[in-house]
């Protein structure tokens, strides 16, 4: 899932249809179709661009929908496995390729700017996003799991794994991230069912107190919205949404 504004976009398991809801009222507003888009793990739109963009994972492909009003798909093919999205500080679309273990970063019409193959400590990378530094935070959907941050030649600055979450215990399958304004991070743990916060500073890691009667079950997509002080949670084995506002300070 991700928001554009008031709106809020999200694509579930194997449909050909992005639901777009409205951020005040949280009801649904309209679909927009994506032909033959099959299972997709990731959705980023680009303020800049005007677009919104999803992962292929079946076929290898992202389809980028223009937002203008026509919603007019393209579509190119990248390296094997894309899952999780994001746009980086030159506007580019950064992609996880999952079974290639690289990174590609591509212009908003599909050409190709550079690839970051990981090295070694870093496997089955499945969502990247560049941090001010010009870095990128990777999360490894492996368990235990581990969150790097690399540079853009794939070496390994830093790790949180189960030496840094001892308090936490180890992650398992952690997937979806994203970050504040100030480079902390937050981990949807899928496996553990919950969400992590890692405060850069300090390289603390704890789970969030996000109240759910039935607990949070697999969560896949993270957004955050901070203009709102709003996170965003898609569960994997939920199907559900989860929305928790007046998360104003997300990071200890």
């Amino acid at each position: 899932m991700t928001s554009l504004g008031d709106d809020v976009f999200v694509v579930r398991d194997n449909s050909q249809q992005v639901e777009v809801y409205d951020a005040v009222t949280l009801t649904l507003q309209c679909h927009i179709t994506v032909d033959r888009l099959g299972w997709s793990y990731g959705l980023v739109a680009c303020p800049n661009n005007n677009c919104l963009y999803a992962s292929g994972w079946n076929d290898d492909n992202i389809h980028r929908v223009e937002l203008s009003g026509s919603n007019a798909v393209k579509k190119w093919s990248v390296a094997d496995g894309p899952t999780g999205l994001s746009v980086n500080i030159a506007d580019n679309l950064v992609v996880a390729c999952q079974w290639a273990n690289k990174l590609q970063e591509y212009t908003t019409h599909g050409l190709l700017v550079r690839e970051i193959c990981q090295q070694s400590g870093v496997s089955r990378p499945w969502h990247a996003i560049q941090l001010s530094t010009g870095d990128y935070v990777v999360s490894q959907h492996v368990s235990p799991g581990v969150v790097s941050v690399v540079e853009v030649d794939g070496q390994v600055i830093h790790s949180y794994g189960q030496s840094q979450t001892s308090d936490v215990g180890q992650m398992k399958y952690p997937s979806s991230l994203a970050v504040t304004k100030n480079d902390d991070i937050l981990v949807a743990d899928e496996g553990n069912n919950r969400i992590l916060s890692i405060n850069r500073s300090t390289d603390c890691v704890q789970e969030l107190a996000l109240s759910v009667d039935d607990g949070i079950q697999g969560p896949l997509g993270l957004c955050l919205d901070e203009s709102r002080g709003r996170l965003y949670v898609g569960e994997f084995r939920g199907h559900r949404v989860l929305v928790f506002d007046e998360v104003n300070s997300v990071t200890p």
